[in-house]
């Protein structure tokens, strides 16, 4: 996801003429001998080019360590999500020099704003399909832990959920995954994805989602489970969004939404949620692990 602008020249340090006889006795006097050029003159590779690219719906780039090659899906001034031939997304910082264009090494801009109905976008930064039906409900599935997790999906993705005619269901924890998945029954025509809170190496949910594997055996295929590392679906939302400098830290043993509630003096529980769940309005507002598994998910029910 990085690129650099090529190395520069550098200078001979010397300038005195050689000895005209006599044995060397030690390195070279000058930077001649370092710089493999006559004493003055300065050495150096060319600069590689960057050019300036507009982030435009479509435009095909590639990652600059040649590890992705998509097209643009959507891009702002700190972040770009670019789709492959195979519908897989990936979301990039947009640094400078990071892309390649055309086979230059390219630095990405946001697309300029459009006045054009054609290109106004829906809250996941998607072009919005307000001529077009949501479609019937397709078979397959996208659970998410709960009813909070759910609103915040619906609120950033729903547009584009509709469209596909993918229904998200609030699973109301992960500790039933296991039971609703086998009596979901997943199958190529039955895809299952699943979003889950703290999804980290060595927690409930990440051991969860491994007997889910084993339990489901050559069915676990069609399922993809995914999660963010934070440990409720208020810590993927930013802080700025809500007004704070950060999410508390909440100690072992106290549930973590009555502790964040508690520190930052934000009454119960529901009065919390209708502060964070009220402020969440496009992709913006939340942090880039939980957009990149809830697209991932969408792209596994619906390619």
């Amino acid at each position: 996801m990085n690129g650099s602008s090529g190395d520069t020249g550098f200078r001979s340090t010397g300038g005195l003429a050689r000895p005209a006889a006599g044995p060397r006795t030690g390195g070279p006097s000058s930077g001649a001998g370092r710089s493999g050029g006559l004493p003055g003159l300065t050495s150096h590779r060319p600069t590689q080019e960057i050019v300036t690219v507009e982030a435009e719906p479509g435009l095909v780039v590639e990652d600059a360590t040649g590890s992705f090659c998509g097209a643009v899906i959507r891009a702002d001034v700190r972040e770009v999500v670019l789709e492959d031939a195979a519908g897989r997304r990936r979301l990039f910082p947009m640094k400078p020099a990071s892309f390649l264009y055309e086979g230059r090494l390219a630095t990405l801009t946001p697309p300029r704003p459009r006045q054009s109905p054609e290109q106004q976008r829906s809250a996941s930064g998607s072009l919005r399909a307000d001529d077009r039906r949501a479609r019937v409900a397709l078979p397959h599935r996208i659970w998410v832990e709960g009813v909070h997790d759910a609103t915040i999906v619906e609120r950033v993705w729903g547009h584009d959920l509709r469209v596909e005619g993918v229904v998200v269901e609030p699973l109301h924890g992960a500790d039933v995954l296991v039971e609703a998945a086998r009596e979901f029954a997943p199958d190529r025509d039955r895809k299952l994805g699943v979003l889950v809170d703290h999804l980290v190496t060595g927690s409930k949910e990440t051991r969860i989602a491994e007997g889910l594997r084993r339990d489901l055996g050559p069915a676990a295929e069609h399922v993809l489970v995914l999660g963010h590392p934070y440990i409720d679906i208020w810590e993927a939302v930013k802080p700025s969004v809500v007004g704070i400098r950060e999410w508390p830290t909440v100690p072992r043993g106290i549930e973590w939404k009555k502790g964040v509630c508690a520190q930052l003096g934000w009454g119960d529980e529901r009065d919390g949620a209708r502060r964070v769940l009220g402020a969440v309005s496009t992709w913006h507002d939340l942090q880039t692990p939980l957009i990149t598994a809830m697209e991932q998910l969408i792209d596994f029910v619906t390619t």
